[in-house]
């Protein structure tokens, strides 16, 4: 009997003719039926989602048997590899459709079940597919589009697989089905095992050992099968394989887990804490504690996996697919007796995980009964606020769990988790780092980075200085580039002047000559440099790969001894140990020996640096924050030391309040302010128009090179008593909430600042409890629970409160004139503000009125300012002493300061000048002499040339 494959739609991916042969005839039909979906999951193949049954009959004369192989009697699986088998087929030129392209088909399906079959059985899957496309490749091919047919060997291995599933007591014909039948075939099967050197014993066993005791219930069956190693990490096998960080000072916490695991019930601990304190390493720390042996008897040999819920969740796209998958997840877990402990990190997302598609079954509720009852043991992890908010809203959840509240580690506590992480850090980047460069990464995270927390700031700290050093080694090295560029460039010009000449004549052909030389002998003085330089660069680079392989080595062997010395296998350990790594332990010492005699003996003229210093540490730290924490260089401590002139460049007398701020900024920047307030806070106090507002911008300009950098407040806008939501942002339910507070905001953007309140007195009462917490603890919680830092921030106040007084009293010869007028001014401020904030301000600082003689030198500074904006119409600016001494005597009003000043230059200076650029009496590259006229007015005029 032959057996043929007739077609019955034109539609159909198969198109099988009927061929008859003798007395009995086989034919076997493709139908469409209406029923049966098959969805379809090939990596390089997708047929198209359908619905089809195949029916197998035998014609024969007096009569006819038939068989059927329907859709509804194979799983998902391995349907999809009997549509997918004549495709192959198809490809490969062959007409009769046979077992080994329904095996391809099987090993060529994403996550292929029949290859971890074949792998747990003891083969390799790469040379089972290679022994498949060789053995395709020997069978006859057809061309010209011959029809297929069916292949006997291949109907009888679906036989075979139908008895298997019969034997196994499952409901479906499954992949594991069809590949335990692959052993009775004579043709391909067992040529493939013997080639493999698998036996129909090894195969049966994996396939037992992967299906866990399950039965196939649902066409769905080996999407669950080994699911935890699907959806789950397993952290003690990482932990075994050294892939693990070593977690250093939570000895208290993984105690306390470990004693609630041991509990009858509700075993359950959830670690909650800030994030980057390190409740996920608690687990990590689990996970080798049970790798050494070192956990109570009921937790020796027990798994930890962790849960990855975004997995899980991902393309479950059918309702009731996530709840499968986490049910079966659970049912591994329940039914290892206690063996695998599960930990979902981010615990919070099982409540409401799966339930979009309605009915309220998420998975915290799936999860209810085995946490209540202790079949299944699980630690979680979530942050204080997601735990109130997702945890606490369900009770019945919150109370399977036990709270294990994680802290965030001291400062000293920090160094020894960096001290341990070191290696592991210095192996990943291929440079060293030094010690003073750990303690400053937890002393500076914990002092300038306020938003976070430690471990995890510092831990970032010392990644991010490690891996900028790692790019400038990779890098070429800046000499060298700008050389590179310098010789590009002469290059460019050589070629230029290479040109033939345009012009003939013999002075210019002469020069281009002369020039042509000089650039010929620069061109060779930078290339000899240059090939100097490549040669050192390439050679320390070198190096430093030799010494880092070596340590990477080290790194691999010192795994493999722990491994060794767990296994009790001593004579390999010591092998290693007294062996191996003595002999790459001494390389590393002579290759660092040699590499530092290289640096002596080359004057400290190394391109390359391979350790990470204190240094390196406090520039991420200036990047991160803009906050300047490294080391004073000469030209800044200079620039220090004479900040007083910088700011009496705009600032003029007050002699005072510039002492009193440049002291403050000078210990600051020493390291001697007290780092839980702000760096200072002031009061400017006097009449208006004395300069109180231009120190404040003079400062920021001095610290940031830009006004800009000013964060100002103007209390004329804060009269109000509702304002005060202004400054730190509305409370919950008011409109505005989610944009934060005027004050706020920009401190937490800019830490290191100086903010200026200006005209404090206009502001309503409620407006100063604000600035209470800010003056005392420079620090402050907005509206939405954040903790703002102005511990690296300047707070300064302006008032007109007893300006008055300093008034009435500025002609006054008395020598304790100035002593009295600041007690008054002081009376003032008393009656005004109440006690408890004014005790909370550094200093108080009292502005004389101007005198006569500083008005000129304001006067001056004005004339500057205007000679500056001439400049850029290409017109110069001389003005006489007279017109000098007659703005002073226009702009001089001891009780308004030097906003007359500025208003008299306006209305007498830039009028004139104005008026003669417009009668063209001064044009472009002239000067403009002012001068005063005999009406006693301005008049400027052009001197061209002058």
């Amino acid at each position: 009997a032959r057996l043929a494959l007739a077609p019955c739609a034109s539609s159909s991916p198969w198109s099988w003719p009927r061929v008859g042969s003798g007395s009995g005839n086989l034919t076997a039909t493709r139908t469409a039926t209406p029923r049966a979906a098959l969805r379809l999951g090939l990596g390089a193949h997708r047929p198209r989602r359908a619905r089809a049954s195949v029916r197998v009959h035998a014609e024969a004369e007096g009569g006819a048997g038939q068989k059927k192989i329907s859709q509804n009697e194979f799983t998902e699986r391995a349907w999809e590899a009997i549509v997918l088998a004549p495709e192959i087929a198809s490809n490969a030129s062959q007409q009769i459709v046979e077992t080994e392209h329904l095996c391809k088909a099987l090993f060529e399906q994403k996550d292929s079940f029949a290859l971890r079959i074949v792998t747990e059985a003891g083969a390799d899957p790469a040379a089972a597919v290679g022994f498949i496309d060789r053995f395709i490749g020997r069978q006859p091919k057809v061309s010209g589009g011959a029809q297929q047919v069916l292949g006997r060997h291949l109907e009888a291995l679906v036989e075979e697989a139908r008895t298997r599933k019969a034997a196994m007591g499952d409901d479906f014909v499954a992949v594991e089905h069809l590949i335990l039948a692959v052993v009775k075939d004579d043709r391909f099967g067992r040529a493939m095992l013997a080639d493999l050197g698998l036996s129909a014993d090894a195969l049966l066993a994996a396939v037992t050992k992967l299906r866990k005791g399950s039965n196939v219930t649902d066409q769905g069956a080996e999407g669950k099968y080994e699911s935890l190693k699907r959806y789950a990490r397993d952290l003690t096998a990482e932990a075994r394989a050294g892939r693990l960080d070593p977690v250093i000072g939570r000895d208290d916490e993984i105690r306390r887990t470990i004693q609630i695991l041991s509990r009858r019930s509700k075993n359950n601990p959830v670690l909650i804490g800030e994030p980057g304190v390190g409740k996920t390493a608690i687990s990590e720390g689990l996970a080798q504690r049970i790798v050494s042996g070192d956990v109570p008897s009921s937790l020796q040999g027990v798994k930890v996996m962790s849960l990855d819920m975004g997995l899980l969740i991902a393309g479950a796209k059918f309702r009731g697919e996530f709840e499968d998958r986490l049910k079966a997840v659970m049912k591994e877990v329940t039914d290892s007796n206690g063996g695998i402990i599960l930990f979902i990190d981010e615990i919070h997302t099982v409540v409401g995980a799966g339930a979009g598609g309605g009915g309220g079954m998420d998975a915290g509720n799936l999860l209810k009964p085995m946490l209540g009852r202790g079949e299944l043991r699980c630690i979680g992890a979530t942050t204080l606020d997601e735990y109130r908010t997702y945890i606490e809203k369900d009770p019945a959840l919150e109370r399977r769990f036990q709270q294990v509240i994680v802290n965030q580690p001291s400062v000293q506590d920090t160094i020894s988790i960096l001290r341990g992480l070191r290696e592991r850090y210095e192996l990943h980047h291929g440079v060293s780092i030094s010690d003073n460069a750990l303690v400053d990464a937890a002393v500076l995270s914990d002092r300038y980075i306020a938003d976070r927390f430690l471990p995890d700031k510092a831990i970032d700290l010392v990644d991010e200085a490690a891996a900028k050093l790692k790019m400038e080694i990779t890098s070429k090295p800046t000499v060298l580039d700008e050389i590179d560029r310098t010789i590009l460039k002469l290059q460019m010009e050589s070629l230029s002047l290479r040109r033939p000449a345009t012009s003939s004549r013999p002075t210019d052909q002469r020069g281009v000559e002369a020039r042509l030389r000089r650039l010929d002998d620069e061109l060779a003085a930078l290339t000899v440099r240059q090939d100097a330089l490549t040669t050192q660069w390439e050679g320390e680079k070198a190096k430093l790969g030799a010494i880092q392989s070596l340590k990477e080595e080290i790194d691999h062997v010192q795994t493999d001894v722990s491994a060794a010395e767990r296994d009790y296998d001593l004579n390999k350990a010591a092998e290693l140990k007294y062996g191996t790594l003595m002999n790459l332990q001494r390389e590393l010492l002579e290759a660092e020996a040699a590499m530092d005699a290289a640096a002596a003996a080359g004057g400290g003229d190394d391109l390359l640096r391979d350790e990470v210093t204190e240094a390196d540490i406090a520039d991420i730290v200036s990047k991160w924050t803009g906050i300047p924490v490294s080391k004073l260089q000469e030209g800044e401590r200079e620039k220090l030391l004479h900040l007083p002139d910088e700011l009496h460049k705009r600032v003029v007398g007050q002699d005072l309040a510039v002492q009193a701020v440049t002291e403050a900024i000078q210990r600051s920047r020493a390291g001697l302010s007290d780092p839980n307030r702000p760096i200072a806070s002031f009061m400017f106090l006097g009449p208006t128009g004395v300069g109180k507002t231009e120190l404040a911008k003079t400062l920021a300009t001095f610290l940031f090179n830009t006004e800009e950098a000013m964060v100002r407040i103007d209390m004329s806008e804060y009269m109000e008593k509702h304002a005060v939501s202004r400054l730190i942002g509305a409370p919950p339910g008011y409109i505005g909430y989610e944009e934060g507070g005027q004050l706020t905001e920009a401190v937490r953007r800019r830490p290191y600042s100086v903010v200026l309140f200006d005209e404090m007195e206009k502001a309503h009462g409620d407006v100063f409890n604000v600035l209470l917490q800010i003056l005392d603890d420079g620090r402050v919680t907005d509206s939405q629970g954040r903790v703002v830092s102005f511990k690296n921030a300047i707070l300064i106040m302006t008032s007109n409160i007893g300006s008055q007084f300093v008034l009435e009293g500025m002609n006054s010869d008395d020598p304790h004139a100035a002593g009295a007028r600041r007690e008054a001014v002081m009376g003032a401020v008393r009656s005004h503000f109440r006690p408890e904030f004014v005790n909370r301000v550094d200093e108080y600082i009292v502005f004389d009125p101007l005198d006569f003689s500083q008005v000129k030198k304001i006067v001056v500074q004005q004339i500057d300012r205007v000679r500056q904006r001439m400049t850029d119409r290409k017109i110069g600016l001389k003005v006489t002493e007279e017109a000098v001494a007659m703005l002073c005597e226009a702009g001089y009003d001891p009780a308004f300061g030097a906003r007359p000043v500025k208003r008299a230059v306006q209305h007498l200076l830039e009028t004139s000048l104005a008026q003669a650029i417009l009668r063209s009496d001064v044009q472009e590259e002239d000067t403009a002499v002012v001068s005063v006229a005999y009406d006693e007015r301005f008049a400027a005029a052009g001197s061209s040339g002058g």
